[in-house]
């Protein structure tokens, strides 16, 4: 890939930057940019992009519960959005397709194939988004990404059927990979904590790729499932946390390869408009069909605003009805811009999905059911006058000293159910939560804790709860953990109390050492 690639991609996602919205419009932008002025080919993109694809199925499959998919929430909403969204695109492609010859259709088929591929939503683009907000553990992306594993599934499954080399039969024998978890796990464990580890999981995705792709079967499933096998582990988080700046970096070239479809005719554009105008259907639905399992309406709309865009299956499903003669190469490039488009549209609606909300939530919340699932039902605080939200390695080790402080007083809120759950059975006072969430200030009476430590680990969350205290009138102690100075000095100027884990480690590390030497 060519230096000037890099430049390009670097100076428009800091103009993006600036502007305040995500660096990955920028990078779609630049590969529109770069293609336009000859520089690279989709080509030499193409490996780092599939790289960093396989790697973020990877990371999925490392945080993925299963149990999470068998909820009727998950693949109910999965199945029931594929069938709407099928029959109300289908029509536009074959119209499409009787206006313009350059798109025509071999068949009605073709335009069934492309409205069931048009019917799912960018695995990249949500994770991107939820990472972007620190909202990975929150309970809307949980369910979001569960229906994007859904979807995977199917896209799978129609990759299989639609194959020109049909699936070995020999393929069975990959239902025996459960069998390699303890080998993988314990050479995990050996590789240590440096580059090795970081190497070990590149490794793990990639293998397994090659090892589905061997089978015919698509590549980014293997990566998925050689993740679930590392997963539940305390090993498989650090994993995680290593591979994320990693697959990061690598999806940029994900970005940029869209723009290497080139422009579409005048024409075509205006059937790639047409198309991304469709999108504004699926949040919609998502939010209803959400609601109608339970789900309260945040919940509901924040996880539709996250499914909003189109897929990159999209692409792959035209490729091959191009290659197979259903499609003419024009349908390929038209998809590919109103792909683009579905990001430009969903990206304003992400940044600002909060505030959205909360301008709106008295029409939203008229279409919650009254019965609501139980992960849905708000937890009591009861008598806590201190609240720590956020309860991983430093949030537990503030509670341990408060507690030791306050005693009974003191409460933990995690974003995670599971976890919440089991810090409760381990004794510690804790409740399922997610504190940037309006409702659960005021229904649960938070804004009248005396205290309040903010200890999670992405500054953008930890800002959107700042605000959201602000904004209820909260006028107590806020205390908010940081890792930059310039992140310490954001959380002051908004009258915090702000803990720098990283410049203060030290006069931790000398306090605890000369409080031991005290017992002694």
């Amino acid at each position: 890939m060519q230096p000037i690639i890099i430049i390009v991609a670097l100076l428009a996602g800091l103009i993006c930057r600036r502007l305040n919205y995500p660096p990955m419009l920028g990078y779609l932008l630049a590969g529109f940019i770069a293609h336009e002025l000859g520089y690279g080919s989709i080509d030499k993109i193409a490996p780092i992009a599939d790289l960093g694809i396989l790697l973020l199925l990877f990371t999925i499959g490392l945080k993925l519960n299963l149990k999470e998919l068998a909820a009727a929430q998950v693949w109910g909403v999965a199945l029931l959005h594929m069938l709407i969204a099928v029959a109300l695109t289908a029509p536009v492609i074959m119209a499409a397709g009787l206006w313009l010859p350059a798109l025509q259709l071999a068949d009605t088929s073709s335009a069934w194939a492309l409205a069931f591929a048009l019917s799912f939503s960018s695995t990249v683009f949500a994770v991107k988004i939820f990472d972007e907000r620190g909202e990975s553990a929150a309970l809307h992306a949980g369910i979001a990404i569960g229906i994007l594993v859904v979807q995977d599934i199917f896209a799978v499954a129609y990759l299989v059927l639609t194959a020109e080399k049909p699936v070995d039969s020999s393929a069975a024998l990959l239902l025996l990979l459960p069998l390699a978890r303890p080998l993988l796990l314990y050479m995990m464990r050996y590789t240590g904590h440096g580059e090795l580890l970081i190497l070990f999981g590149v490794a793990a995705a990639v293998g397994a790729a090659e090892l589905f792709e061997w089978f015919n079967l698509k590549g980014g499933l293997g990566a998925l499932i050689a993740g679930l096998l590392l997963s539940g582990v305390e090993k498989s988080k650090e994993l995680y946390n290593n591979l994320l700046n990693l697959k990061d970096l690598f999806l940029i070239g994900f970005f940029l390869q869209i723009g290497y479809h080139g422009l579409p005719s005048a024409q075509m554009l205006y059937v790639a408009i047409i198309l991304a105008v469709l999108v504004f259907m699926r949040p919609v639905i998502y939010f209803f069909l959400l609601t109608l399992f339970k789900l309260r309406a945040r919940t509901s709309f924040v996880t539709g605003i996250s499914l909003f865009n189109y897929s990159e299956f999209g692409l792959i499903v035209a490729a091959i009805a191009v290659s197979n003669g259903l499609l003419s190469a024009e349908w390929l490039t038209t998809l590919a811009l109103a792909l683009s488009l579905s990001f430009f549209i969903a990206v304003p609606f992400n940044t600002n999905v909060h505030q959205l909300f909360a301008k709106n939530f008295q029409l939203l919340n008229r279409f919650e059911r009254k019965s609501r699932l139980d992960k849905e039902v708000f937890a009591n605080l009861g008598a806590a006058k201190v609240v720590i939200l956020g309860m991983g390695r430093v949030g537990r080790g503030a509670y341990e000293y408060l507690h030791r402080e306050y005693g009974e007083g003191v409460t933990g809120v995690d974003e995670k159910t599971k976890h919440a759950q089991s810090l409760l059975k381990q004794g510690i006072d804790c409740v399922a939560g997610d504190a940037s969430d309006y409702e659960f200030w005021r229904q649960t009476n938070l804004a009248a804790c005396e205290k309040i430590f903010v200890c999670l680990s992405n500054h953008k969350e930890n800002m959107s709860i700042v605000n959201l205290a602000r904004k209820i009138g909260y006028q107590h102690t806020l205390a908010v953990v940081s890792r930059f100075a310039d992140q310490q000095a954001e959380l002051e100027k908004n009258g915090c109390i702000s803990f720098n884990l990283y410049a203060e480690a030290g006069h931790g590390f000398a306090e605890h050492v000369a409080e031991k030497l005290r017992k002694l």
